[in-house]
């Protein structure tokens, strides 16, 4: 399974899920990869410290001769592993412009890590450029976090456009795994109508699980950890272990 999670709307939560998605199947003794497809690099920071990474993604896209495996790091926890980025990564669509494989590259560079890790999540970058058309042409499966807010269908026809150019050709086997609501207020009614509208538009795609808003889930990555190490009894931590439940069984 490899699964792009993508919206390119900012502040969703991608990130967040990204890392806490991969830590849970990491801990279900899952042998994992976390591609860190933002040139912001806030995976790769919510688990080393950036002085580690000598390569990234970057190289391994950018450079023929430098393969995936390369660029890929241990992380603190058990079969978790990172393919981390740096800013660099900002340059790789002017990079790669006029190439005839441009949107096959992280899957060409994938294939032969596929049996080692049989888990991949791809955190994106908040755009729909070439960086997730990449993911997108990569994956098996697509997950979107969409924040409880009322902005938050906003932009999703652009996404599910990309998706179907992206099924249409390049990758037909393309799936939409689910749609998890994130940063949720349940106290408040206008989250729970937003939290509606999502039920509306998406349907069975809506995953039943709800992430909450919560300060544990902000913090965790400046220590470096995901919430499960952090703070393993919170709200957060149960939430996303049972996302990644949800996910196993969907895909």
């Amino acid at each position: 399974m490899i699964v792009a999670i993508a919206n390119q709307k900012g502040g969703v939560g991608k990130t967040t899920t990204a890392i806490n998605l991969a830590a849970a199947l990491a801990l279900r003794g899952k042998r994992t990869l976390l591609i860190d497809l933002d040139p912001q690099a806030n995976s790769t920071m919510s688990f080393l410290d950036m002085q580690q990474v000598s390569k990234s993604v970057y190289d391994a896209i950018a450079d023929p001769q430098v393969a995936l495996k390369d660029v890929v790091v241990a992380s603190p926890i058990e079969n978790l592993a990172i393919a981390p980025s740096r800013i660099a990564l900002a340059k790789l669509e002017a990079k790669l412009v006029g190439e005839m494989d441009a949107h096959f590259r992280l899957k060409d560079k994938l294939e032969p890590l596929r049996k080692e890790y049989p888990q991949i999540v791809i955190d994106c970058p908040p755009t729909l450029g070439l960086l997730t058309v990449n993911a997108l042409v990569a994956a098996t499966h697509l997950l979107i976090p969409i924040q409880s807010s009322y902005f938050a269908l906003e932009g999703t026809d652009d996404l599910l456009e990309t998706i179907e150019k992206v099924r249409a050709r390049p990758n037909p086997a393309l799936r939409i795994l689910g749609v998890v609501i994130t940063m949720h207020d349940k106290r408040t009614a206008l989250a729970r109508d937003i939290r509606s509208q999502i039920q509306k538009v998406f349907g069975r795609k809506v995953f039943k699980t709800v992430i909450t808003k919560s300060v544990r889930l902000e913090e965790s990555p400046a220590y470096k950890e995901s919430i499960f190490t952090f703070a393993p009894d919170s709200t957060g931590a149960t939430e996303y272990y049972s996302l990644c439940e949800e996910v196993i069984d969907r895909a």
